[in-house]
């Protein structure tokens, strides 16, 4: 089945006292668009987790966002204690002017670039955090794509409701299209037996019939309800299939309306235009709904 846009995951996970918490969030978008927001320690990983998410994703606009904390520390960042230590030192032997004392304030050194916070990781910190936070989108990933399914069936079944109510609009054109030209031939003969009254002439049914026969070529739409139901029927199946058909869907709304214009303007028929219009309704209702579809 299809699969939604629209969805949301949040999953957490605690490995030596250090807490991830990650969160998916997902909108529509005509493409995949990604916003991926990393504690500064980890930025590293942005690279590895674009790689990630477009494997999995195909259409929408995702927010990826990451919060790293200690637990039991009240989310106060460690300090580093050797750094501050060489922070102190250096300030100890600065050569001061005579007279001129010196004090060194630990609030104003802990600001000092890499007094707070973990020191950097080595290469193998660096590779356990990648396969935690990797482990931990797989998760996220799963959660959201089984929300989009989820959202994609009520998407499916709107969709499919839209399509039975074009098809009977179209079955009640088909019916009235032969009465058109039925309709015209009767008007066109009683006004030219009108005009021919009281000057002796007589009706040309040959020429009479050649013009219904142009009317009726000129107004013929059954090549469009035909098309229309080809695109009906591909639409249908395409919503079955439960691949990435978003795009495809868009594409062939516009050939659903196209379509339903042509027969507009061919019929020359005020009822069939009357259907027209709520065909072409239930086309917008259809076009907002697959903006919805991956």
């Amino acid at each position: 089945m299809i699969q939604s846009m629209t969805g949301y995951a949040g999953v957490q996970e605690v490995d030596a006292a250090v807490c991830y918490a990650l969160e998916l969030r997902s909108l529509n978008h005509r493409y995949l668009k990604l916003s991926i927001k990393l504690p500064e320690f980890l930025q590293f990983l942005e690279g590895d987790m674009d790689r990630v998410l477009r494997a999995r994703l195909a259409r929408g606009s995702v927010t990826f966002t990451l919060r790293v904390h200690s637990e039991g520390t009240s989310g106060v960042a460690p300090i580093n204690v050797a750094a501050l230590k060489h922070y102190v030192d250096q300030l100890s032997q600065v050569d001061l002017p005579t007279g001129v004392q010196g004090t060194v304030d630990l609030a104003t050194a802990a600001t000092l670039p890499g007094v707070c916070g973990s020191a950097a990781p080595d290469d193998d910190a660096r590779d356990l955090q990648r396969k935690i936070v990797e482990a931990l989108t797989h998760r996220a990933l799963d959660d959201l794509i089984a929300m989009r399914r989820k959202e994609g069936d009520v998407l499916a079944e709107d969709l499919r409701g839209s399509c039975d109510a074009v098809r009977a609009l179209l079955a009640r054109v088909e019916v009235r299209a032969p009465n058109v030209v039925d309709e015209y031939h009767a008007r066109l003969k009683t006004r030219v037996e009108t005009l021919l009254k009281g000057g002796g002439l007589e009706l040309e049914t040959d020429g009479l019939m050649r013009e219904v026969a142009i009317f009726a070529e000129r107004c013929d739409i059954s090549e469009e309800i035909a098309r229309l139901r080809s695109h009906l029927d591909q639409f249908a199946q395409l919503c079955e299939r439960g691949e990435q058909v978003g795009r495809t869907l868009d594409f062939l709304n516009q050939e659903l309306l196209r379509e339903a214009n042509t027969i507009a303007s061919k019929s020359n028929d005020a009822e069939i235009a009357r259907s027209v219009v709520e065909i072409k309704g239930w086309i917008d209702r259809l076009r907002e709904q697959a903006q919805n579809v991956e």
